[in-house]
């Protein structure tokens, strides 16, 4: 046998050993696979299509048009969901980025406990979406809770300030802003990044901390703070068992609290109007896309990489 024809054996055989190695790890994947047709895409393809129908769950799906689309641009009470979802997502993000990289630039400067601290201010995040950190808000803001408490030992009066519509936005605000773990831990592990000889050099030449934070770690840190930007966008908007607990389910009172995903439940669970809540969903989709789309379009003016 010439050396050509044991190259071309070897050939052929590697390549039997590649499509086993393929349909070996296409079976291992066929579960994933069927996950996410069944669990996602399917579900996803399903809403749209019913977004187009009148459906009640209990009777078939009848073909309307584009009439759910068009009840939006008439639906009062959803434009007061929007006006609170609005309302939610451009104070308490930057406010909760604010906390998260104040928090983060403390801990960089090397505390004994490192570890104990980024645990313990990490824990809301991970607790802040639950059910039961959403009822202990209920009894902290409450008429008896602890913030009114807290107000009478100074000898102010306090007040129902989740029953009060002009405060009730405000506790939930309050409660996102607390989670601030998650973006905490990436705006730290973002200033460990930053070499130190900068703001050695920029010490000897006479730029102080503020000057150092403005010129330095702020534009470094600036793909961190983006990332962080578009990620806490898409939770504040998708936020739902804060405003669902507090509210009791009907996001009041006067619905202040009526977050867009509250609603969007309401439509589908309570009004059993699937066809409009489908719609809701999607109309969801294209603003949270248009938020994320302008981050990325503004990106340009404010975020500085290293190449």
């Amino acid at each position: 046998m010439s050396a050509l024809d044991e190259l071309r054996g070897l050939r052929r055989g590697g390549a039997q050993v590649r499509k086993r190695d393929n349909r070996a790890a296409f079976w291992f994947l066929a579960p994933w696979f069927a996950g996410l047709l069944l669990v996602t895409v399917g579900p996803v393809l399903a809403s749209f299509g019913l977004g187009f129908t009148r459906y009640n769950l209990i009777q078939p799906p009848r073909l309307i048009g584009f009439d759910n689309f068009a009840r939006i641009l008439s639906d009062t009470r959803l434009h007061n969901a929007l006006r609170v979802t609005f309302t939610y997502v451009l104070v308490s993000v930057p406010l909760q980025l604010a906390c998260a990289l104040g928090v983060a630039l403390l801990l960089n400067r090397g505390l004994r406990g490192l570890a104990f601290y980024r645990s313990a201010f990490y824990l809301p995040s991970l607790l802040g979406s639950s059910v039961a950190i959403a009822v202990l808000w209920t009894q902290v803001f409450g008429t008896e809770g602890l913030v009114n408490r807290v107000l009478g030992f100074f000898g102010v009066e306090g007040k129902g300030w989740i029953s009060d519509p002009d405060t009730a936005l405000s506790t939930l605000i309050v409660l996102n802003v607390w989670t601030f773990g998650s973006p905490m831990i990436i705006f730290l592990a973002g200033l460990r990044q930053i070499p130190e000889v900068y703001y050695e050099a920029a010490a000897i030449d006479g730029a102080g901390r503020w000057s150092r934070f403005w010129r330095i770690t702020l534009p470094l840190l600036s793909p961190i703070l983006f990332f962080n930007l578009v990620l806490q966008i898409i939770h504040a908007f998708q936020s739902f068992t804060q405003a669902f607990v507090v509210s009791g389910g009907t996001g009041g009172p006067s619905d202040s609290t009526m977050f867009y995903t509250l609603y969007l439940y309401q439509q589908g669970f309570s009004r059993f109007d699937m066809g409009y809540a489908s719609a809701l969903a999607w109309f969801l989709l294209l603003i949270i896309a248009a938020f994320t789309a302008i981050n990325f379009w503004a990106a340009k003016f404010w975020v500085f990489y290293d190449d």
